[in-house]
């Protein structure tokens, strides 16, 4: 199923975007950000985690290469959220080590940036989307 693009104009729609992102994931919780540098993939991250009830601080793990958020429900049952970013992996087996494979697989939520290592690994059904650059202040969600 193709989805049409989601423009963000500007910082300020980035909640409305990630509610509508969150909504066309439907029951997918796998998802997978690709982006040039800069593109906003850890600002969308953010958002989707703001929408999803994470109060935490949501902190690019680019060094960690996995940070782990809890929310609780409208029936306040407890959810986890994954965030990972693979850039500074260079092999599959390196993500494995970490457990990723474990990740794509479970119940949780996991927003995966720089997930090219993944493609053969990654469950049938994750949603992987495009982040672009359209100006200094706009991005493009690019259903891929």
């Amino acid at each position: 199923m193709s989805h049409p693009p989601i423009l963000i104009p500007n910082k300020k729609s980035l909640p409305a975007a990630a509610r509508e992102l969150l909504v066309r994931a439907g029951a997918r919780k796998k998802i997978f950000l690709y982006g040039d540098m800069g593109a906003g993939k850890t600002s969308l991250v953010k958002a989707l985690c703001a929408e999803l009830g994470v109060k935490d601080v949501v902190h690019s793990p680019t060094f960690s290469l996995v940070n782990e958020y809890a929310y609780l429900d409208g029936v306040r049952q407890p959810h986890l959220v994954r965030h990972l970013d693979l850039y500074r992996l260079k092999t599959v087996a390196e993500a494995l080590d970490i457990g990723v494979e474990d990740f794509l697989y479970d119940d949780a939520w996991c927003f995966v940036e720089w997930p090219q290592l993944l493609e053969t690994a990654a469950p049938p059904d994750v949603l992987k989307i495009q982040l672009e650059i359209s100006s200094k202040s706009a991005r493009i969600i690019v259903f891929l």
